[in-house]
């Protein structure tokens, strides 16, 4: 019965923090999104993944920038490594928090035993 009051508690503090971010810090919170995903590319990234470049650009908002990530994940081991992308992605994810329904975050702990 705990955990149902973990999740009710949870989803009703989510609920509250989203209503209290305005319209203006949240678009400011995904631009911050964006641009981190473009200094990630860096310029190589820009001539090699053109095609990635523009679909972070033209994202409308958090959930589209949110199923980037796989695009990018994928450019920068190209480039870098699969290592080094995967680090990259972690910083990013946390960058996310409070911008996305509680479902589409990614679990914490790896489900893999």
């Amino acid at each position: 019965m705990r955990w149902i009051w973990n999740d009710a508690v949870m989803g009703l503090t989510s609920r509250w923090r989203r209503a209290r971010a305005t319209p203006e810090r949240e678009a400011a919170r995904l631009e911050e999104i964006r641009l981190s995903m473009l200094d990630m590319l860096g310029e190589a990234g820009a001539r090699q993944f053109p095609e990635v470049i523009r679909r972070i650009r033209q994202a409308a908002d958090a959930e589209a920038l949110w199923f980037l990530r796989s695009d990018l994940m994928t450019s920068l081991a190209a480039l870098h490594g699969e290592h080094i992308a995967r680090a990259r992605m972690v910083s990013l994810s946390v960058l996310f928090d409070g911008m996305l329904p509680r479902g589409m975050m990614s679990r914490p702990v790896s489900l893999r035993g």
